[in-house]
């Protein structure tokens, strides 16, 4: 069993895959030292002398500079590494793109609704306007679930804040987000729930679903009924009718988009789940597929070689447009753009913004960049796209449901319960994590430290997610969950 790892042969540090105490010896390529201090799991030592100023190098590249002396077998982190990262950078385009080949089709048991599209899931959303008849939704989801039927697999509410005293982006924001999951494929019924009086109505939010099903999409106003949970529960019912007429059949795996996301990470999230995670995004692509990667914050210090990853010029600008405006708003509310990594992602071993980000984008795989989405966006083309949205993990995982994504996978060290819109597989980085919470976790990546090849795990993966949307349930849906929230920008009024 491997017990450390050079990720990159141009790395000055190794990271630790197991609790390594004080003494150890290491040998490593043509490297023999003894560690100077006890060396935590995903925690880095450096491999060589280094002097203040020195860059540390991991994944190839720097994720800060030391701050003081650090003699080779000393643990780096917080205490003597310090970011480099600074304000906005200009950029240029050094195309670095590959074409993956093309794989053998491999197949799932989906949904084919009318306008052609695909869902993973049969079931019924209630969806808010306003945040005024949040209750009012609950209750009729509550109220409702005497529809469940074989076909019909959830009727869920959606309640949110928003809607109404709301301003520029953030009123756009929750209009967008809200359409989009109107007219997601993973719901065969949705009920459009609307107050009356509000800024996001009915009347207006009917401009940015455009057309639509007027089978599947229901809209009830409360100030117009007499009784708006009666009239609820039986517009319910005629949407679980309908939506009993879908059954699954099967449908290229080429037809499916992922999103991908992380949080709570840890020092092993670079290099066991992500990687994983990236080469089942390139499996996929190779099918056909498409995959959304998001959480901009953690793309900084990594950004470049995303950039040069762009199959055109225009998407390279996007890209730049992409990481520069979310730095500028960090700086429009007067914070510090690398104000990262958490309090959780510190105690795992991640020691600066470029140290997480690097990590962070190996989600991307090798694929090269298709398109570049706005928030609330929805994909349009095949392939990998970078979307623009915060590192929140509600309000990530919400935009790329949004966008399209049929499932989401969220790599984790830490752990985290929550879910989304879509099935959300949490995908666990170390064996620990796996095993304390079951409940959890879907999918364990930990057992690369054990040498679990790579190539096998992400093949695995990607027989679990076409399982996932066949019908498995993840462990958020086994527990009922279903979370969304949106971007708040701007002024409440």
């Amino acid at each position: 069993m491997k017990t450390l790892i050079r990720i990159n042969p141009l790395d000055n540090v190794a990271v630790a895959l197991q609790p390594l105490p004080k003494g150890t010896a290491v040998e490593l390529d043509d490297l023999n030292l003894i560690l100077k201090e006890d060396i935590m799991q995903g925690h880095k030592f450096a491999l060589k002398d280094l002097k203040a100023g020195d860059s540390i190098i991991k994944y190839g590249n720097p994720i800060g500079h030391a701050t003081a002396d650090i003699e080779a077998g000393s643990w780096i982190h917080t205490h003597n590494l310090k970011t480099g990262l600074g304000e906005l950078l200009t950029y240029t385009y050094n195309r670095n793109v590959s074409s993956l080949p093309e794989r053998e089709p491999k197949y799932f048991q989906g949904y084919r609704r009318k306008d052609g599209r695909v869902g993973v899931r049969n079931e019924i959303w209630i969806i808010p306007t306003v945040g005024c008849v949040n209750n009012v939704a609950t209750a009729i989801e509550k109220a409702s679930q005497k529809y469940l039927s074989e076909n019909i697999e959830s009727i869920a509410a959606f309640p949110h804040p928003y809607g109404c005293s709301q301003m520029g982006d953030d009123q756009e924001n929750t209009r967008q987000i809200l359409a989009d999951l109107i007219n997601h494929p993973n719901a065969g019924g949705v009920l459009v729930l609307g107050l009356g009086c509000e800024n996001s109505n009915i009347d207006v939010l009917k401009n940015y679903i455009g057309e639509y099903d007027e089978q599947r999409v229901r809209f009830l106003v409360a100030q117009e009924s007499d009784d708006e949970i009666l009239d609820g529960v039986q517009i319910v019912s005629e949407l679980a009718a309908y939506a009993s007429s879908f059954t699954r059949e099967p449908i290229p795996a080429g037809e499916l988009v992922i999103g991908m996301k992380c949080g709570g990470s840890d020092g092993l999230s670079g290099i066991t789940a992500n990687p994983t995670v990236g080469a089942f995004s390139d499996k996929l692509i190779s099918m056909g597929g498409s995959t959304i990667l998001t959480e901009v914050p953690e793309m900084f210090g990594a950004e470049v070689s995303l950039m040069n990853r762009c199959e055109t010029e225009e998407l390279f600008h996007q890209t730049v447009d992409l990481v520069n405006d979310f730095k500028n708003y960090f700086k429009s509310h007067n914070q510090t753009i690398y104000e990262n990594p958490s309090p959780g992602n510190k105690k795992g071993g991640i020691s600066s913004l470029e140290d997480k980000s690097l990590g962070c984008t190996q989600k991307s795989g090798s694929a090269p960049v298709k398109g570049v989405l706005s928030y609330g966006e929805p994909i349009k083309a095949k392939g990998l796209h970078l979307l623009s949205a915060p590192g929140n993990d509600l309000v990530a995982s919400t935009a790329l449901a949004a966008s399209g994504a049929h499932i989401v996978l969220f790599t984790t060290g830490r752990g985290t319960p929550f879910a989304s819109p879509v099935p959300t597989v949490k995908i666990s980085t170390n064996n620990r994590l796996a095993d304390k919470k079951k409940n959890w976790i879907d999918f364990n990546c930990g057992v690369m430290v054990e040498g679990t090849p790579l190539d096998w795990l992400s093949e695995e993966l990607l027989n679990f997610v076409l399982e996932i949307a066949s019908g498995r349930k993840s462990k958020s849906e086994e527990a009922g969950f279903h979370d969304m929230a949106i971007f708040k920008q701007g002024v409440t009024l």
